[in-house]
């Protein structure tokens, strides 16, 4: 089969934009078959593209011989362009079909393609995530990372209109910027060097002329965790402000879930209702709940956690049920929490660091962080970290480091609540973790 170029044609609209008003007027349409039916003498190709799809009709009496031929050769994901005619009916679910004067054939596709594009026969996430390229086509798939692409757009433009810059961070360092062994060694020149696990030291070092920043961007951690929602590489969205506490980046977290879910609804409801979700607006402020509390929640349904201790997955999902939405936990014991995090001053055994839940999940982890360099070396010592191979960060704190506060939250742990997802792998375009390097 020859192929056909695309020549001087170029896209006058995407699927979703043509509809029963523009009946009679000619479109170009550029997408990928989706499906081919045949029914007596006429042929409904359904056209898929980054919008959705529209049935284009081919009537064996209303159409050129040229029409015919090409629409007799098309198979599932054929790449091709449509030229016609809108026609207004009452036969489609849109009430609206293209009559076509012309179709070019732009690129073939394999006759057994891995999965089911049209989403009709399931496939397993493995056998999914080995064809990606090709799962990342079904409808389901576009509107999770339409819903992601809001989510990135309205946070970016959020935190914008509140003062926040933008910051790009290294993603090479020389050390851990959180501590522990969760790193990924990586060849420079002659050094040793690591994929950077967060942005945390260096944007509290941007507090200092900045003020108030904020990155998204890929992060990395050797995680040996193989769970649905733990990734080796995941995009993070931090943030640090300079003279604020806890409490206030506190409350501008909540304010942001708020804004990005409210967003999210009105924008975008099409895909919302592909993937059979809700989002629900939360109102403000979200419940916090001490440390404390939450073992007191977990007594109550029979699950005992030893004060100080972290608390395990099983135990979050029960708490889930008693908390079905957002709320914070605070007030966590000192020792649990990483060293750059600020004690409390009436009580150096608790902390001033906390998290955001949602349900059972964690979405976000942040706190006041420590200003003063003598303290933020005892903190070192007590995480048995070596302050000499954190000497360039210490360093700044003998130029007048504010006091600040911050935050992380994981991309794509907001996109599973804000998709309905349960899988972790499924609202990452390309996953990456323990056992999965490619595609």
């Amino acid at each position: 089969m020859k192929l056909d170029s695309i020549g001087n044609w170029r896209r006058t609209h995407y699927s979703v934009d043509v509809r029963p008003e523009l009946d009679g007027q000619e479109v170009t349409l550029f997408g990928w078959v989706q499906e081919v039916r045949a029914l007596g003498g006429i042929q409904f190709v359904i056209l898929q593209d980054r919008e959705g799809t529209i049935q284009v009709t081919v009537s064996r009496k209303k159409v050129s011989s040229e029409v015919l031929s090409k629409s007799d050769l098309l198979q599932k994901r054929y790449s091709i362009g449509v030229r016609g005619a809108v026609k207004k009916t009452e036969m489609t679910p849109r009430g609206v079909e293209v009559i076509p004067k012309e179709i070019r054939i732009l690129s073939k596709a394999t006759l057994r393609l891995p999965i089911d594009i049209t989403g009709k026969t399931p496939a397993h996430i493995d056998v999914r995530l080995d064809a990606r390229a090709l799962d990342l086509c079904q409808e389901e798939n576009i509107a999770v990372f339409k819903i992601q692409h809001t989510t990135v757009d309205a946070l970016r433009s959020y935190l914008f209109e509140k003062g926040f810059l933008e910051a790009h961070t290294p993603r090479i360092i020389a050390s851990a910027t959180e501590g522990g062994a969760a790193l990924f060694p990586v060849e420079y020149f002659e050094k040793k060097a690591f994929l950077a696990q967060s942005p945390q030291l260096y944007k509290e070092e941007l507090v200092m002329s900045l003020e108030k920043v904020f990155e998204v961007g890929p992060f990395f951690r050797a995680e040996e965790s193989h769970t649905r929602r733990h990734l080796s590489e995941f995009v993070s969205i931090d943030i640090e402000q300079a003279f604020a506490t806890a409490e206030d980046v506190m409350q501008l977290l909540e304010q942001l879930m708020r804004h990005i879910c409210s967003v999210v609804n009105e924008k975008r409801h099409k895909e919302l209702a592909t993937l059979k979700h809700r989002v629900k607006v939360p109102e403000i402020p979200f419940k916090r709940l001490k440390y404390d509390d939450i073992l007191q929640d977990l007594k109550r349904e029979g699950i005992k956690i030893p004060w100080g201790e972290d608390i395990p997955t099983p135990a979050f999902r029960a708490l889930g049920k008693v908390h079905p939405c957002f709320y914070f936990i605070t007030d966590w014991p000192t020792h649990s929490k990483a060293f750059y995090i600020k004690p409390r001053d009436d009580n150096p055994g608790l902390c001033e660091g906390f998290d955001l839940m949602w349900s059972w999940i964690e979405l976000a982890s942040g706190g006041t962080r420590i200003a003063s360099r003598e303290l933020l070396i005892k903190r070192l010592k007590e995480k048995d970290l070596n302050p000499e191979s954190f000497k360039h960060h210490l360093e700044v704190f003998d130029y007048g480091m504010p006091p600040h506060a911050g935050w992380a939250v994981g991309l794509e742990r907001l996109t599973m609540m804000l998709t309905g997802k349960k899988n972790i792998r499924e609202v990452t375009l390309y996953p990456r973790d323990k056992f999965r390097l490619t595609p």
